[in-house]
């Protein structure tokens, strides 16, 4: 990496820079998820708690995000707080980077923008809830994620609990084909709905090991095929909420949305928190399930990356 431009931009923490250095398993996490996807101190809380898992499987974990205008790659302590309970950081995608950059401000990193700054640094696996992808009614207001690009353009693979399940599953798995972005259940026929580990949509790939999976992304890298792999795994069944539960709450959230007019980038965090008041919680509970059990499989995948 040129040294110039990571003394202007790039940030990243000594730990994860040796890890790094020495061929390490490295495995990067999201920051929208602490500011933007569940309340203080859930979120810092479990913050740490998936840090302490990636180490626990035997990789080094770089949580992302912006802090006055540097890219940083691995938090402390004091940031993470910054992070959960601050009311000026930004939601944070690939268009908006430059910006919040020359702004010098604080930015939480969305999926697309994670992983941009994950692979500037060299980090190959990314751990996360769940991807963007193609909101309901997109035939008309053409609002989908910047994720789903970002997948077709960066060489990282992305474990999720599949795709947020107030989106459009069927028409984000057929944007994820056009893309050529490899889609694989770990594991797993079905692609899981998030909250849910039933979709009613097949998954187009499968593996069954972290190491099945770490050689398919050698293959892909090896060959020249650019962009990353959609790594689908689904909550574990004793945390998953059924879907008949989850619609009905999904399908008000929506409609409240509607009815106030909230568009864009506010939409997402709007009905995750309008989600957890008519679960009555319960979905805040499989939310942090299942960012825990990605981020098992995640720094396994890791490991076995490296190890190749």
């Amino acid at each position: 990496m040129n040294s110039a431009f990571q003394q202007k931009y790039l940030e990243i923490a000594p730990e994860v820079s040796k890890a790094l250095a020495k061929g390490q398993p490295v495995v990067a996490l999201e920051s929208t998820i602490i500011s933007h996807g569940m309340p203080y101190p859930q979120n810092v809380l479990t913050a740490r708690e998936v840090e302490t898992i990636v180490r626990s499987e035997g990789a080094i974990p770089a949580t992302i995000a912006i802090l006055k205008g540097k890219l940083k790659v691995g938090l402390n302590e004091q940031e993470l707080e910054l992070l959960g309970k601050s009311q000026d950081v930004l939601k944070v995608s690939i268009r908006d980077i430059p910006y919040v950059i020359v702004k010098k401000a604080h930015g939480a990193t969305t999926v697309a923008a994670t992983m941009r700054i994950a692979e500037l640094a060299g980090i190959s696996v990314f751990v996360t809830g769940g991807l963007g992808g193609v909101h309901r009614g997109a035939e008309k207001t053409f609002d989908i994620s910047a994720d789903l690009t970002e997948l077709s353009l960066t060489n990282v693979a992305v474990i999720s609990a599949g795709v947020k399940s107030i989106l459009d599953i069927g028409l984000t798995l057929e944007k994820l084909e056009t893309l050529g972005v490899p889609v694989v259940g770990f594991q797993t026929s079905e692609f899981p709905a998030f909250y849910s580990r039933q979709s009613g949509f097949k998954v187009p790939l499968r593996c069954e090991t972290p190491n099945e999976i770490a050689a398919l992304m050698q293959a892909k890298w090896d060959l020249g095929i650019k962009g990353g792999i959609a790594i689908a795994n689904p909550v574990p069944e004793n945390e998953e909420l059924k879907s008949e539960i989850i619609n009905l709450a999904i399908d008000q959230a929506l409609q409240e949305a509607h009815s106030q007019m909230i568009t864009g980038k506010a939409v997402t965090p709007y009905l995750l928190a309008k989600i957890v008041e008519l679960t009555g919680g319960e979905s805040l509970k499989t939310n942090i399930a299942l960012v825990k059990h990605n981020a098992m499989l995640g720094s396994q995948i890791a490991v076995a990356y490296a190890n190749l």
